[in-house]
């Protein structure tokens, strides 16, 4: 207990870190790969293509490699300066909406297609059917696994830790590097998580139930 309440600011900063990254990246990627969805069910052949090759791209790197690579390999090409919770930030959003694309394109292919045939049938164009009849009804189905997804995000950003963001795993780094004992460490930073993760789960139920339909 010691450890924790001589270094609660560090804890309370590293967890406020790891909050922010969570919720900022689970934006970026839910809006992102609900639009890369879009790509890979337009009937245009080159959206398609780039939507089908982005997820194939980041679903199949591992997100070390990923950080890696904004880390030290693209500087080289590109000086664009970021600091690194931006390049954290990068890297989580980009990774995750390969995730979101392919939860949110398996709720559009849950919908029924005569409903997009109808909404043709009356003029509206692909983008106004996918957006005011497709996506609200695949919502449902789409809840449960971006549970997941996002509940993956948090666990995957102690990552950044690593590369001098400030974030719960980053702080255990300091700390254990200091001579502290390590395994209370990890006890603490483990409940840190494990808040953040209960909160996703619960936000994600009660979304379920409130759109849920009764039988």
């Amino acid at each position: 207990m010691n450890v924790l309440l001589d270094h609660l600011a560090e804890f309370r900063e590293g967890f406020i870190g790891t909050v922010w990254l969570t919720v900022a990246s689970s934006v970026l990627a839910l809006i992102l790969g609900i639009v890369l969805a879009g790509f890979r069910v337009s009937p245009v052949p080159p959206l398609r293509f780039f939507g089908t090759a982005w997820v194939t791209l980041f679903r199949n790197t591992p997100l070390t490699l990923l950080f890696l690579t904004i880390w030290f390999a693209v500087p080289q090409v590109f000086d664009f300066g970021f600091d690194p919770w931006t390049k954290a930030l990068i890297v989580l959003s980009v990774y995750t909406s390969s995730f979101v694309c392919e939860a949110v394109r398996s709720g559009i292919n849950t919908v029924p297609l005569g409903q997009a045939e109808a909404a043709r049938s009356i003029g509206m164009t692909f983008f106004q059917t996918l957006g005011s009849i497709v996506l609200p009804q695949a919502v449902r189905t789409v809840l449960p696994p971006l549970s997941s997804i996002f509940i993956a995000l948090t666990k995957n950003s102690a990552i950044a830790g690593a590369f001098s963001v400030t974030e719960l795993f980053g702080w255990q780094k300091v700390l254990s590097d200091q001579g502290f004992a390590i395994a209370w460490l990890f006890l603490w930073v483990a409940l840190g998580y494990l808040v953040i993760t209960f909160t996703i789960s619960g936000l994600f139920r009660l979304l379920e139930r409130s759109l849920e339909v009764a039988r």
